[in-house]
């Protein structure tokens, strides 16, 4: 009776391997033609190796060692982008959140109420000489007049110090801006 080592070393047919692996002639052959197993002359196989080259392929998944790396590879960067999507996803519900709660504003909520402040700015300096005019005519003294002039810009000056940032505007603004956003996304889905 042979000895495992001289078993192992047997060399072997298609046919023969074939029988031994449980696979058909011509899987013999394709994973020859794959390079999973190596042929000793034409249609001939060292016993041992071959069976050993087949259940490795076999724990790949039946893929090349080639394509065993290049899957790992691919899994590997696939996991990579999975995490940042993840993280990417987690700081924009941060920064949604921060938003709804009124700890950050967008830039364009931030420009829309700093144009407003100009036009409150500019409406008040736009009323100024109609305001004054018939006043400060009536004064005849330049002192008077610059003293009255001054009062009127220092209460300009008053009223621009009461503009104050309205976080109930703000939140308005956001929950409309949402509305839109899910309508928007509403009409996408139709």
């Amino acid at each position: 009776m042979p000895t495992k080592e001289r078993v192992a070393d047997m060399t072997v047919t298609t046919t023969q391997l074939a029988a031994v692996l449980g696979i058909t002639n011509r899987r013999v052959q394709q994973l020859t033609q794959d390079g999973v197993l190596t042929t000793v002359s034409r249609g001939k196989f060292v016993l041992g190796d071959a069976v050993q080259a087949y259940n490795a392929s076999t724990a790949r998944g039946g893929l090349t060692k080639e394509e065993a790396a290049e899957a790992k590879k691919l899994d590997h960067i696939k996991q990579k982008a999975e995490a940042t999507l993840k993280a990417s996803k987690a700081k924009i519900a941060q920064a949604e959140a921060k938003e709804l709660s009124g700890q950050m504003h967008r830039s364009e909520d931030v420009a829309a109420m700093t144009s407003e402040l100009i036009y409150t700015v500019r409406g008040a300096l736009m009323a100024l000489p109609s305001r004054v005019a018939i006043n400060a005519a009536a004064l005849s003294d330049p002192a008077e007049v610059a003293e009255y002039m001054r009062g009127e810009v220092n209460q300009i000056a008053e009223e621009i110090a009461m503009f104050r940032y309205d976080p109930a505007k703000y939140e308005a603004r956001v929950r409309e801006r949402k509305a839109w956003a899910e309508k928007l996304a509403g009409d996408d889905d139709e």
